[in-house]
């Protein structure tokens, strides 16, 4: 089997500047169309680009960007041109998480091939997306191989009661602040809020230092139809 590509993956989240809104309707048209052509531009490549809108859901942020792409350096490009529209000059990033794609060293062993297809992400088939940063203890990795993944079997009969939900697993070791990005794909927000109350109970939970904040983020199907939320 041909090895897949690696992933860079980043999450992106804006909030508006109020003062957006009080500009004439010219002046925001505007704006908006130049955030858009700044996203096409990618769109003709390899990168893919979803869009979120959070508005009414979290006070702290507005829009959030899921990018994944093979370059790096393509998100870094791609934001320089975004900040620099007339929509750009009015958007603070609040939060941003960086992170690649990897397989996982443990075991699924209710589902072997899934662990290889969760190395690549394909995304964008539910309606929301729910990302939070994730750290564990220094005592889990201190923990025999065994033994953490006996706890991860545990924790993966949990996932398995909510097959509706769809991981995507990210890793940001000496790349970012957090160990972890997780990113669940769901239709149905009360499937996601069961599965994670679940995994609570696992014994695995206790090695949890970090997974907040978390958001829950509503998928567009165009740049367009996410700015005209906000």
């Amino acid at each position: 089997m041909q090895a897949l590509p690696t992933q860079y993956v980043s999450f992106t989240f804006f909030k508006l500047d109020p003062a957006f809104r009080r500009l004439d309707k010219e002046e925001q048209l505007q704006g908006k169309n130049e955030f858009i052509q700044a996203i096409e531009e990618y769109q003709k490549t390899d990168m893919m680009i979803l869009y979120y809108s959070l508005v009414g859901i979290r006070a702290d942020v507005d829009i959030m960007l899921w990018r994944i792409s093979e370059k790096l350096e393509d998100f870094q490009t791609m934001m320089t041109k975004l900040l620099h529209t007339k929509l750009g000059q009015y958007l603070q990033v609040t939060q941003s998480y960086l992170s690649i794609t990897k397989r996982s060293i443990y075991v699924d062993k209710l589902d072997p091939e899934h662990q290889n297809i969760r190395a690549y992400i394909v995304p964008g088939e539910k309606k929301y997306l729910f990302v939070y940063p994730f750290i564990k203890s220094r005592d889990w990795y201190h923990l025999s191989f065994p033994t953490r993944q006996g706890m991860m079997d545990e924790h993966i009969k949990e996932g398995v009661k909510y097959p509706s939900v769809k991981l995507n697993t990210t890793y940001s070791f000496g790349i970012d602040d957090q160990e972890f990005v997780v990113a669940f794909e769901a239709d149905d927000p009360k499937e996601f809020l069961n599965l994670v109350q679940d995994l609570r109970e696992t014994e695995a939970s206790k090695y949890t230092v970090k997974d907040t904040p978390m958001y829950t983020c509503l998928r567009m199907n165009s740049c367009k139809e996410l700015l005209d939320t906000i």
